[in-house]
């Protein structure tokens, strides 16, 4: 009995989270210590998210892109904190550890591609001026769902809305 449920949430697991679990065990199995702790890392903030909340879900591959983006940011801002602080072996740890979360994420877009996606959407919302920005946001950041991060969007946007 207890192997047809096990069976059962296997069929439903996202094809990502199965992929992370996949490439644990091989990283696991090839000592490969950065893959295995960040990968470890990465299964277990996509378990805390999906125990978070009321009730316990399976998350989609979508939602697994945004916690695996999370993580990832968080990696390069401590990057750059060490960097700051001048402990080097530390801040390239994370950046190698961001490194290997990238490989999941989606492929960023480009400055130009993001230039262009923001004009789309200004013209396409009637936006002008500074005011219109959470417009223009609104069509934009389903496009760049994990493609690109929102800071950066809502720099190019402003910087669009204010020339």
């Amino acid at each position: 009995m207890r192997g047809t449920a096990s069976r059962g949430i296997m069929d439903t697991m996202s094809a990502l989270k199965e992929k992370l679990r996949s490439d644990l065990s091989a990283a696991m199995k090839a000592r490969d210590e950065l893959r295995t702790r960040t990968l470890r890392m990465a299964l277990t903030a996509v378990t805390t998210e999906e125990v978070s909340g009321k009730k316990a879900r399976e998350l989609s591959d979508d939602e697994i892109v945004k916690v695996l983006a999370r993580e990832a940011k968080k990696r390069r801002e401590a990057a750059e904190a060490f960097a700051q602080a001048d402990r080097a072996e530390q801040a390239q740890a994370e950046r190698d550890e961001g490194a290997v979360l990238d490989a999941y994420l989606p492929a960023q877009l480009s400055d130009e591609e993001l230039a262009a996606l923001v004009a789309a959407a200004i013209t396409e919302s009637g936006a002008e001026g500074p005011r219109a920005m959470g417009q223009v946001m609104k069509v934009v950041n389903p496009q760049v769902a994990g493609k690109a991060e929102g800071g950066r969007v809502a720099a190019e946007v402003k910087r669009q809305l204010t020339t």
